[in-house]
Order: structure tokens, then sequence, then C-alpha cells
């Protein structure tokens, strides 16, 4: 059984842990890019893993402009218990309740280390509670953590909804991915994965959420494997993206990992298929998930935007807690 096989081969090879404060991947505390001259720009913060807070160009009479929260998890272990299972190598940049007001958290799938109960319930204990966007499946999910009906929204592959807050709107499209989902042994697979896509105020922003990209065995010429397609159809359908947010780590080993995570040289053809004009990297440097070196992804990620041609200042690596701005 594969799953069984994948955690003996993580038990057996784990590298071994750089000692804290020398990994390398420095947390500071968000800014959130308040600066007035970021206002007509995109901003993107990493808040660890795949959690990034982006705001679209600022709109006058909101004073801000639109925010969707992605993916956000703050609870130290990634499991169905803070008792045991996966446990956080760098901390959270900041506190649920410092994060700023959010009109839309954006959910691409059900695994722990995506969807956390605590974190999406601390967000809707909030009075002006933000909607709430998941793939389908996940409506008795989003009701037992207390979202609001009118607030909760399971989209399939290629529904959209559109935003609407005082002064501006955004839409939100449900696009597909190459993953799969399950928080326990009897509901693998019962809901859908997705990736995500926003449009507003003249910009486009792609989610990638977890994805694999093709799926290799040991030994085999990756470059010879048939890939995704669903990547090229995404970039065609939205004629390309300002700014992209992509997967670079928890990859190894290949042979099981690459149908479902994806390894830098995956990433960079993603890059290229979306028509991303500037991405950044996320989906490492916070757990501990699979074999290689929790401070590897990035080194790779130069090497393969090297080999592919793109320019590493148009595929950004954060610190955790930067905002970055398109």
């Amino acid at each position: 059984m594969d799953t069984l096989r994948i955690v003996g081969h993580v038990t057996r090879n784990s590298p071994a842990l750089p000692k804290v404060g020398t990994a390398g991947i420095p947390v500071r505390t968000p800014t959130w890019g308040l600066e007035e001259e970021h206002q007509g720009e995109i901003k993107a913060t990493w808040l660890g893993h795949a959690c990034y807070l982006v705001e679209l160009p600022f709109v006058t009479s909101l004073g801000r402009g639109a925010r969707v929260l992605f993916d956000p998890v703050f609870s130290d272990r990634c499991s169905p218990s803070q008792s045991f299972g996966p446990k956080r190598f760098t901390e959270p940049p900041c506190k649920i309740e410092d994060i700023p007001e959010v009109d839309a958290v954006v959910i691409s799938h059900n695994h722990y280390d995506h969807l956390d109960n605590h974190t999406l319930s601390t967000l809707f204990k909030r009075t002006r509670k933000p909607h709430a966007f998941a793939p389908l499946g996940n409506e008795k999910h989003f009701e037992s953590i207390g979202i609001p009906n009118g607030h909760a929204h399971t989209l399939d592959w290629w529904d959209a909804r559109r935003v609407e807050i005082p002064g501006t709107s955004f839409k939100l499209t449900c696009t597909p991915a190459q993953h799969l989902t399950g928080r326990g042994l009897l509901d693998q697979g019962k809901t859908l994965w997705s990736s995500w896509a926003v449009e507003g105020e003249g910009k486009k922003v792609y989610f990638t959420g977890d994805t694999g990209y093709r799926s290799v065995k040991d030994g085999e010429n990756e470059a010879e494997r048939p890939v995704c397609p669903a990547f090229k159809e995404i970039g065609e359908r939205f004629g390309g993206f300002d700014l992209a947010m992509i997967p670079i780590g928890a990859y190894n080993p290949r042979w099981f990992m690459s149908t479902i995570h994806c390894a830098p040289q995956d990433s960079v053809r993603i890059f290229k298929d979306i028509r991303a004009k500037k991405a950044v990297a996320m989906h490492w440097g916070t757990w501990i998930l699979t074999t290689e070196d929790i401070t590897e992804p990035p080194k790779r990620l130069a090497e393969e935007c090297r080999k592919i041609g793109i320019d590493e200042a148009n595929f950004l690596v954060s610190d955790i807690g930067e905002t970055k701005y398109f």
C-alpha cells in the first residue's frame, strides 16, 4: 500500500533537522503593505506554507483594496490532533487576530495543512464576517465550523462567483488542479480539490493550491512524462496572470509525491503554462512533510528558473511574513 510505503520511507530517510535559527528561513512581523506608494499594486503577504493574504489595488471609497486570504493554517500541528502529527518548524509570523479585515477566505482542499478548523472558526468570530469559498463537498465542514449559510460557498471546477463589497467587487473562479482529498480513512476522495483565479480592479491573480504536474517513477526521465493539461487550459482561458502563487516544496520521494506535489522543475513549467508575469513561491519552510531538506526548495527553484529561462526576479521567494508588490 503506497500510504504505508511513504510513512516508512519518510521515517527512515527524513533529513536531520537544522539547528533552530540556522535554517535560513527568516520570519518577520507582517506590515501588510500599508505604505501609500504601493496603493496601485497587488500586495501578497506570505504567512507560511500555502497561506497568502492578497490585496488587490487600492479603492478610495473602501480605504484599501479587496482582500483574499488563501489556505490559512495557524495551528502548531497540521493533524487531526494537536498532540501528534507534523509540528511547525517555523512559527507563524503573527497571531490570527492580527490579520487585517478580509473579504474572502479561500480553501483549495481539505487536507490539514490547508484547512484548519481553529483558524477558520477564529476568523469567523469577527463582527464583519468574510465569505468562505471551497471546492464541492465541503458544505458540511463549513457548517460544522459555524460559517453562516450566506457566507459559505462551494464551487465545482470552472464555477465562478462575484463578491460584492463597498466600492468594488472581484470574481473568484474555481479551477482544476492535480491532487486528492481526505481528512480520515473514510472520506478519501469524497470532496473536490482545486486551484483558484481572482479577477478584480483590472488584475488577475492565480492561487495554485496543492498540485502535482506529472507522474514519475524512480529512474524515469521526467522530461518525457506526460504533464497535467489543466494549467495550459487555465492560462488560455484567462489570458495569463499578473501574479501566481505556486508551490515548490514537499516533493520527495518523487515516485510517491510527483502526482500530488510540485517539485521546482514542475513549478517553473506551471509558471509558463498559466502565462504568469510574476510568481511567488509557497508550500515550503513551515512543516517537514517529506524527505527533502527543508531549505532545499528555493535553491532548486533558482536552478530550474535558470534552466528554463525565467528571470529569478519574476519567480520570487519571500520571507515568512513579508509583503511583496506587483
